[in-house]
């Protein structure tokens, strides 16, 4: 069928604007104004009970009591999927994070730097690697892969490799910024950062919220998933190299604590400020959870990793027997956001060309709206036409 384009005449450009908008609203048209699209319903819990101190949980029909023996200033436990926490104790209380903010800086600078790319190392992107810090055993005049660097993070959490990698990402100040931007967008607001390798400094705080936060998000991301799951690699060293292991205990079964089943690890720490911390994944049945300790007082330098196993199990044992207490999400997904059909003079005046010469496309954005608008736009010609007929003329 031909389709018969009609006169520039503003009544009836307007006329097609409009109908033509009509079309690609996702409601059928009407006499009556649309009706907007429902906002999203709210979840039946309020994160507000993370602001509570002490111990949150909504225990239902056949769920196991929360553990009583866990003995860390802060902890969490969250459905990775669904990001809602399953149980809390002072989630928002603000602590130095040691090397779990690793994590934070992974996520930030995992974007920006090639894996396959090589790096000469420098020994000014040493001088300032904090005394007593973890070391993966960087050297000066020597060339890294980026993949390298980022394995030294991972599993021997060191600073050195750190300080290179935020080098590259644009320099210590510049990668402090971005994590600090980067965990406001994640809804993490409890954390400050100082020191992007987790080295304590005054002023540099997180809290087990936020750490469940970072925890969740890195294990959206496939190239921060590999790292942290990695139990053993070899790390480089001239034209040898030598083997590393991943110091998360739980990931390993290494000293003594037994390996998690299904474990995904994420990222351990410890300083004399901070004492042990720890981020922990792990998958069961179809339910991935993550689980943040932060600083057990219970003596033992394993402790962190049993905290977090009891944890775990609690965490799977009551899954689907406990109504969620708060949620990992930002809270503008967390609630969700309106988004009706946008106005239909919005969509016109966004189709239209400056000179008017392209409105009739509008006609044609779907073939099978281009008949209904055709025969709509005739419609209003034709009763136009009639109520201007002067009585007596054809």
């Amino acid at each position: 069928m031909a389709i018969r384009y009609l006169p520039r005449s503003s009544s009836v450009r307007t006329a097609a604007l409009a109908l033509a908008a009509l079309v690609l609203l996702p409601t059928p048209f009407s006499a009556a104004a649309a009706e907007p699209t429902p906002p999203k319903p709210g979840p039946a819990y309020t994160s507000d009970l993370l602001d509570r101190p002490g111990v949150q949980a909504r225990p239902g029909v056949g769920a196991p009591a929360v553990p009583a023996d866990v003995s860390a200033l802060s902890w969490v436990v969250a459905d990775a999927r669904s990001g809602e926490v399953l149980a809390a104790y002072d989630a928002h209380r603000q602590l130095p994070p040691a090397s779990t903010l690793k994590s934070l800086f992974a996520l930030t600078a995992l974007p920006h730097l090639d894996a396959v790319a090589r790096h000469r190392v420098t020994q000014s992107e040493l001088d300032d690697v904090g005394d007593g810090s973890s070391l993966v055993g960087v050297e000066a005049g020597r060339s890294y892969s980026v993949a390298d660097l980022w394995r030294g993070v991972f599993l021997s959490s060191g600073n050195d490799a750190v300080h290179v990698l935020a080098g590259l990402n644009g320099g210590w100040q510049q990668t402090v910024r971005q994590m600090r931007a980067k965990a406001r967008s994640l809804g993490a607001r409890d954390t400050h950062v100082v020191s992007p390798d987790g080295y304590d400094a005054e002023g540099q705080v997180s809290s087990a919220y936020d750490l469940a936060v970072f925890g969740r998000a890195g294990l959206a991301d496939p190239q921060f998933a590999r790292y942290c799951s990695t139990s053993v690699a070899k790390f480089p060293h001239g034209n040898w190299s030598y083997p590393i292991q991943n110091t998360n205990r739980l990931l390993t079964g290494a000293d003594g604590v037994g390996r998690y089943p299904g474990l995904l690890g994420i990222k351990n720490g410890y300083t004399t400020h901070a004492g042990n911390t720890l981020i922990s994944a792990a998958q069961r049945g179809g339910r991935t959870l993550v689980v943040s300790v932060m600083n057990p007082q219970v003596s033992g330098g394993y402790r962190v990793y049993e905290e977090a196993r009891t944890l775990l199990d609690w965490g799977f044992e009551a899954a689907g027997h406990v109504r969620p207490v708060g949620s990992l999400l930002p809270k503008s997904e967390e609630q969700g956001t309106a988004q009706g059909p946008a106005p239909a003079a919005e969509l016109a005046a966004h189709a239209v060309d400056p000179d008017g010469s392209d409105w009739t496309a509008i006609l044609l954005v779907a073939a099978g709206s281009v008949a209904l608008i055709a025969g709509a736009v005739v419609v209003i010609r034709r009763r136009a036409a009639r109520a201007c007929r002067v009585p007596g003329r054809q």
